[in-house]
């Protein structure tokens, strides 16, 4: 109904019911930097997207994820369905109308399986973006919650009235009068030339790349261009922004006039893949296998520290009984919080399993299985191993002379690692060979029982023993010099995020919990987050500009709450020196609290509810940490920014 009220008010309903989400917390700067301009978010509850206004379709893309609407005030809407959808190449998508229909506000667009998008695509959360914003004024943004699709009143704005358009934004031809042919030209000049290029495609907004050496970028050209909205670099691509509908005619002129080859996002993607080193590989293994974990691992740790508040003495003061002492008729609700929590962690092995095999390429409930066979009741408890293997008691098998150790692999992380990988190439290897009226009797069986067997024998012990190994060197060096290593790790934390190498350390996190009980690293890392938040706090503060102060505010609160990516991305980085001032605070802290002994019992949120999950002996030596952490980089933040931002166009141009 982007109708025209008063005062020419133009009002967009929601297209799809859900939580609302602020854009600046969508995990793709694309969104979150407002690169294809403002808008906000839904986290979908439904599969149905209507139209949010009365218009005209302007353009559908192939693979069905995302939607180009019209306005009859001519505003120019996206609606792009999840994050890196493209990929799934219209899977779970069926569109009910074509580009060039005219459509009435609330007839059905595009029905999706919300349960196939949540399991496939990197987010199912819907950006709604306003991709002419230039031409209208500033959006005025629903306070609510939550949305119902035609219902909700989700943006409003009004016409400026007629816009110029700015001289490099115009379109250009080629001397062959091939429209954006001169675009074209000038884009892949910047990228290196077509002899830098593997491949190319381009999704609904932007074009992506698989460059041979993307140190060959002129990223100053690319800025300069009108055409071009953003660029950034992620997962071996180079990704060059331009917006719905011109993108595709950008790249049918690339093809044309300078010889790149089309491509399919496939091609693209197995070209940039093959350009990471065995590191960057091995780094983006460990980090598909364990972010779809990590709700259920947070979610659990978050439930331990309510387990510790109830649970254990000293909390309420020094010599204070645990609270369930005081009130046993609360002993009850501690033990069954208790049992929820340590689940995830109890049966580690099954989730990892479920992950890893699913990321390796194999049936991923081969892979729960495969993970609670490491857990079985069966065999003895890996945390008793040590007291086990002092008094000599390990149970074994024999096998044909061969003593076999019958233990369980509970809060190990190498192991079912390993096995999901072997697992997955077995049943892959008889998949391709098994005929298929027997593959039901034969792939699975001999699939689990190979894997279940080599697990026992080879994979599990000399894997685990790697795993203590790594454990006890670890603790050897913060035991030894405690100081400089919490310095180290608070220093290099927040840069190993720009690099993805921070999730690594999540099977190391796992691995001293499994193997300890608690980890010393974890508790760094939610003072790194709230670093974070101190220094784009002190910017929101001394902003000026209306935008920067927006996206500090909604991107410090996400990074108090645990995720910092909005945070970093979004100003830190950009400014530099609140990033510098966070790492130096949180290295500060690191030294303190790791000299201190701090330790967490588990994994949760990695930021200001961290504290639930350290040990309560702890507690006052983790928040002297938070001080550190909140008063140090806000400081710092905030007399540096409030000397360079005081300079005209410094908001725009650091």
């Amino acid at each position: 109904m982007a109708s025209n009220g008063e005062a020419n008010q133009i009002l967009i309903y929601a297209p799809v019911s859900g939580n609302v989400v602020a854009l600046e917390d969508v995990p793709d700067p694309t969104f979150s930097q407002k690169m294809m301009g403002d808008g906000i978010a839904i986290d979908p509850t439904d599969g149905k997207v209507v139209a949010p206004f009365d218009g005209e379709v302007l353009h559908i893309f192939p693979t069905k994820h995302a939607i180009g609407l019209l306005s009859h005030s001519g505003l120019e809407l996206l609606i792009h369905i999840g994050l890196e959808t493209v990929s799934l190449n219209g899977e779970g998508f069926e569109t009910h109308v074509k580009s060039g229909d005219r459509v009435k506000a609330g007839d059905k667009l595009v029905t999706f399986d919300l349960d196939f998008i949540k399991e496939k695509a990197k987010s199912h959360v819907t950006p709604i973006i306003v991709t002419n914003g230039d031409q209208f004024e500033e959006l005025h943004k629903t306070n609510e919650k939550d949305v119902i699709a035609l219902d909700s009143i989700l943006l409003g704005t009004a016409p400026k009235g007629k816009a110029e358009p700015k001289k490099n934004e115009q379109m250009t031809t080629s001397t062959n009068g091939v429209q954006y042919g001169k675009e074209a030209e000038e884009i892949v000049a910047a990228v290196g030339g077509v002899e830098n290029i593997n491949a190319a495609t381009h999704c609904v907004t932007r074009l992506r790349f698989a460059l041979k050496d993307e140190d060959k970028v002129n990223k100053a050209a690319l800025d300069d261009m009108g055409i071009v909205k953003g660029t950034f670099s992620a997962n071996g691509q180079y990704q060059i922004v331009i917006g719905q509908g011109t993108v595709d005619r950008v790249y049918k002129a690339m093809v044309q006039e300078t010889g790149v080859a089309e491509a399919s996002k496939e091609d693209v993607k197995a070209a940039g893949g093959e350009k990471l080193n065995p590191l960057q590989k091995a780094i983006k293994v460990l980090a598909d296998i364990f972010i779809p974990i990590l709700p259920a691992i947070v979610t659990a740790g978050l439930l331990m520290g309510i387990n510790n508040i109830l649970a254990n003495p000293g909390i309420f003061g020094k010599g204070a009984p645990a609270l369930i002492e005081t009130y046993p008729q609360w002993a009850g609700i501690a033990d069954m919080i208790n049992i929820i929590a340590n689940t995830a962690f109890t049966f580690l092995p099954a989730l990892i399993g479920w992950s890893a095999v699913k990321r390796f390429g194999g049936h991923e409930l081969l892979g729960v299985v495969l993970g609670l066979i490491l857990v079985h009741p069966d065999l003895m408890n890996a945390w008793g191993y040590g007291s086990a293997a002092a008094e000599g008691k390990i149970p074994t098998w024999n096998i044909f002379g061969l003593e076999i150790n019958k233990v369980g692999y509970q809060g190990q992380v190498l192991p079912v690692l390993f096995a999901s990988w072997v697992l997955a190439k077995i049943e892959i290897f008889l998949r391709k060979r098994v005929i298929d009226s027997l593959q039901l009797l034969v792939v699975a069986p001999v699939a689990l029982l190979v894997t279940g067997f080599l697990a026992f024998v080879l994979i599990g012990p000399v894997t685990f023993t790697i795993g203590n190994w790594i454990t006890e060197g670890l603790v050897y060096v913060f035991d030894a010099v405690p100081v400089i290593g919490g310095l180290a790790y608070g220093a290099l934390y927040a840069p190993l995020v720009i690099t993805g190498m921070h999730h690594t350390f999540l099977a190391v996190d796992l691995q001293l919990i499994g193997s300890t009980g608690t980890t010393f690293l974890w508790p760094i890392v939610a003072l790194s987050n709230i670093a974070q938040g101190a220094a784009v706090f002190a910017m929101m503060l001394v902003a000026k500009d209306e935008k920067l102060k927006g996206l500090a505010g909604t991107s410090g609160i996400s990074a108090w709450l645990g995720i910092t990516e909005p945070a970093m991305f979004g100003v830190n980085l950009r400014y530099r020196y609140p990033f510098f001032a966070a790492i130096t605070g949180t290295a500060i802290a690191g030294a303190f609290i790791t000299f201190q002994g701090v330790k967490a019992t588990s994994i949760g949120v990695g930021g200001i509810p961290a504290i639930l999950s350290i040990l309560p002996s702890n507690w006052v030596s983790f928040l002297i940490g938070m001080l550190i952490v909140i008063v140090f980089p806000f400081i710092v933040t905030y007399f540096i920014a409030k000397r360079r931002l005081s300079l005209p166009g410094s908001e725009g141009n650091e």
